[in-house]
């Protein structure tokens, strides 16, 4: 049940927050949509403070309202969707064992039937989701919005660490990189081993150089040409968006996408085979004023807009 009997249309400073205002239910069943929030940042390489992203992420999601102003959806009506809490972890401070724990829960929503929408939590968070929700027989496709391509190696004996997700996943077969598009890359580097895996196997990489000389539109149209059809995952990380908008996260790169640019580039994605999302690397500590943390709750109600026309087409 709705924490007020108005539910979405309750004075928005009442209640127990979750994401969005949406019930907050125990046991994942019968839901199209299930938010949940992921508090690790026990893979950043340098600045952490991810783990409070999901808190004040629901927090800052209570300005969201209802109706899409541009595509006229409303996710709420047209689904059901819960928050179905946080990962539960018993041993977070264990990268391997965290990434399990992570897995374990999103395999229940995956046998749930529903898709998940997610708030990090550092960006090693998407690899374990998609060892829950995938296999090296149904592989998925992605569409990554990010100033890094975060397939690198192992750093510091951690193969975990944030800047690697992807690069696991390619090893595990349960991403195509093949049909992957990573959308706003940018920043020096140490080494090039990131970009040359991305590259090599197969990714199509959108520097951010090559983003603002396309256009938002041709980079719409290039991302659901990598994609096509096949079952794809979003994954914005908020480093991908230019720190003057979300100066709250733990590797910012300056140079990067805006806020509008970000929404567009989303709602350019409407119509295709989506079956996932998550906003990643929002750290509240690096920015008092919760102004990152809204923009990421902002991301992830766009995503959910996706999310739900994607589950009523196929209905």
């Amino acid at each position: 049940m709705p924490h007020h009997p108005d539910g979405i249309n309750a004075p928005r400073f009442t209640g127990i927050p979750t994401f969005m205002r949406v019930p907050f239910v125990e046991e994942i069943k019968d839901l199209d949509i299930a938010m949940v929030g992921v508090p690790y940042d026990g893979g950043v390489t340098n600045r952490p403070g991810a783990r409070h992203g999901p808190r004040e992420m629901r927090n800052q999601s209570s300005l969201m309202r209802g109706i899409h102003h541009v595509s006229r959806i409303n996710p709420f009506d047209a689904c059901r969707v819960a928050d179905v809490g946080d990962v539960p972890f018993k041993e977070s401070h264990i990268p391997d064992r965290a990434m399990e724990e992570i897995e374990t829960f999103y395999r229940e929503i995956h046998a749930a039937n529903a898709l998940p929408l997610t708030a990090g939590g550092d960006h090693s968070i998407t690899y374990p989701i998609f060892r829950g929700i995938a296999s090296a027989k149904a592989p998925l496709s992605m569409i990554h919005i990010d100033a890094h391509t975060d397939t690198w190696d192992s750093w510091q004996g951690n193969k975990f660490n944030h800047g690697a997700p992807f690069r696991r996943a390619v090893e595990d077969g349960v991403l195509d990189p093949k049909q992957t598009i990573q959308i706003g890359i940018r920043g020096p580097q140490n080494v090039s081993d990131g970009w040359d895996f991305s590259l090599e196997s197969g990714m199509r990489v959108i520097f951010m150089e090559e983003f603002t000389e396309m256009g938002v539109n041709n980079v719409i149209t290039e991302a659901r040409r990598v994609v096509g059809d096949s079952p794809t995952y979003i994954s914005f990380d908020v480093d991908g968006l230019d720190p003057v908008y979300a100066p709250g996260t733990g590797t910012p790169e300056i140079g990067g996408i805006t806020t509008i640019e970000a929404q567009k580039l989303l709602r350019g994605l409407r119509g295709l085979n989506l079956i996932g999302g998550d906003v990643v690397e929002v750290a509240p500590p690096f920015d008092p004023s919760g102004n990152t943390a809204m923009v990421g709750a902002t991301m992830m109600y766009e995503i959910l807009c996706l999310l739900s026309e994607a589950i009523t087409v196929r209905a």
